[in-house]
């Protein structure tokens, strides 16, 4: 028996010298994991600096030194030019932040809409499912830039009275009809990932199928595919600039009108930059949101 408690009060020895309560501080293992990790990660930003400055150097260098780099510097990069019609390409793209606001509403709820549609297991549905799917096939399956050739010089063709003739409605139309069916698609896989257990649990406790699907469904489908609609939303902004066929005054088609005048195309690199102060942001928020997403999946796993 005296060997047994002198091995029990062997063991309860080391916990004894844990001081919960006191301060704490790391132990000399711990002191040297945690500079050996800022020293790795001290070479890793080194070595990728090193190996940026070394790839964009020589990427810059071979640039400036061919043989047409005057030429194609007077002829894009004609920075005081492209100041001085930077208004006019800012006034064209209010043309493309105002559709972009109202074909995004249009297509969030057409899309869910769709979504819901087929999703849906109501046999009375069922031919509106289908004419929602070949919707969907259909409009999936067409370049973006046919369809707005086709509503912008279909429709009016058509003579029917009461039908607008505004190129500007009519490119947004276009715009709506196709991004509403790879938004439905990319709803309609976040509905699909719930799982039937949460759809039964919310039935067996009273709610309606109306209900489960408001309070149960739709948030967890909406909040696991906001970062791929964010990515719709990118190329939402960017394909606005496809209705400027239609002759609508857009900043690309600012950019052209400016470029015809002096056979310069420094309009249209200014044009590409107004486009990309708007999408660059919200693609790294995407990209950070899908980040977060993802380390949260991982903490719930491990928990």
């Amino acid at each position: 028996m005296a060997k047994k408690s002198g091995r029990s009060s062997n063991r309860a020895a080391p916990s004894s010298s844990y001081n919960f309560g006191g301060n704490w501080s790391p132990s000399e293992i711990e002191l040297a994991r945690r500079q050996a990790r800022r020293a790795r990660n001290k070479k890793s930003a080194l070595i990728a600096a090193l190996s940026s400055f070394l790839v964009l150097g020589t990427l810059g260098l071979v640039l400036v030194t061919s043989p047409g780099w005057e030429t194609l510097r007077n002829t894009f990069f004609k920075w005081a030019y492209g100041f001085e019609i930077l208004p006019k390409i800012l006034l064209g793209f209010t043309t493309n932040a105002t559709l972009t606001v109202i074909a995004g509403t249009s297509v969030a709820l057409i899309g869910l809409a769709i979504a819901l549609l087929r999703t849906s297991r109501s046999a009375a549905l069922t031919p509106f499912r289908i004419l929602a799917t070949l919707y969907v096939d259909v409009f999936r399956g067409i370049p973006m830039l046919l369809v707005i050739l086709l509503v912008g010089f279909g429709i009016p063709a058509l003579q029917i009275k009461g039908l607008t003739n505004n190129v500007l409605v009519l490119g947004t139309l276009a715009v709506i009809i196709t991004y509403s069916a790879y938004v439905a698609e990319v709803i309609r896989s976040g509905i699909l990932t719930v799982h039937p257990s949460q759809r039964a649990a919310a039935r067996s406790l009273g709610l309606s199928n109306f209900q489960t699907l408001r309070h149960v469904v739709l948030p967890q489908a909406l909040k696991r595919v906001t970062p791929p609609l964010l990515n719709d939303l990118v190329a939402l902004i960017k394909d606005t600039g496809l209705v400027s066929i239609l002759g609508v005054t857009d900043a690309v088609r600012a950019a052209q009108i400016q470029t015809a005048k002096t056979f310069n195309y420094t309009p249209y690199v200014m044009a590409a930059i107004i486009f990309l102060l708007v999408t660059i942001p919200l693609t790294r928020w995407t990209d950070r949101m899908l980040r977060n997403s993802y380390e949260r999946e991982n903490a719930v796993g491990q928990a």
